[in-house]
């Protein structure tokens, strides 16, 4: 028992790094089971222990008469949700406030089409402001709007109600995508934030569509240790 084992993760280390490494590539089809018993010496049901392992880790399928073949990669990654920052802070038992820093509408710079997956110079409306809790910075936010698919963001007084609030309420999303990071605040970021200069800072950035095209792009800075990320996910089926 104790040498099948040894066999088994020999195999298995073996075969999963042939396919990490790349050197079979996706589509490669592997040697048949009796083939690799062979060449390993060891028994075939160890080898079919090992190709279980190998399918249950999406790492290989098994094809009916063919044999078994790499996968393509997957991507994981966990799903945030869109976060209200007043909801936030008010979760964490502080009062929320919210100042307008600055306003401008204007062209799309070429940053900004490929901050926003904008396909043209569209009009956009760009603001900074500082989200607190309590008395203290909670977070910096610099976002554009894409106003050819909210043209109502004009017309909204942004130092009564914060841009991301407004949007989580009127503008229905399709998809979004986060980018979380980290900085060092530079001397413009440490004043608005209250913190050293270089302190770490997260950053989460993200960018939200919908069926009328890209919405808004948005980042988000928060002093390192007042703000962590959960996600929740279960595994997929399947």
């Amino acid at each position: 028992m104790i040498k099948d084992e040894t066999f088994h993760q020999r195999i298995l280390k073996d075969l999963e790094g042939k396919i990490v490494s790349g050197e079979w590539p996706p589509g490669h089809r592997l040697p048949f089971e009796v083939d690799l018993a062979k060449a390993y010496g060891c028994s075939r049901m160890t080898v079919n222990k090992v190709m279980t392992q190998l399918v249950q880790g999406g790492l290989i399928e098994r094809r009916k008469r063919s044999g078994s073949f790499v996968l393509q990669p997957k991507v994981s990654s966990a799903v945030l949700e869109i976060p209200d920052v007043e909801q936030d802070v008010e979760r964490q038992g502080l009062p929320y406030s919210y100042t307008l820093d600055h306003q401008v509408q204007r062209k799309a710079t070429d940053a900004d089409m490929r901050d926003m997956d904008l396909s043209g110079p569209a009009p956009i409306l760009a603001i900074t402001c500082t989200h607190f809790a309590g008395h203290r910075p909670y977070c910096h936010e610099e976002r554009l709007i894409n106003l050819t698919a909210v043209p109502d963001a004009l017309d909204t007084d942004f130092k009564v109600t914060a841009p991301g609030q407004w949007l989580l309420r009127q503008v229905p999303w399709s998809t979004a995508e986060h980018r979380i990071g980290a900085i060092n605040a530079d001397s413009d970021l440490a004043k608005t934030l209250q913190v050293p200069q270089n302190a770490a800072c997260l950053t989460l950035e993200r960018r939200t569509w919908s069926d009328n095209g890209p919405v808004t792009y948005v980042r988000l800075v928060y002093p390192g240790d007042r703000q962590s990320l959960v996600a929740r996910f279960q595994p997929a089926a399947g």
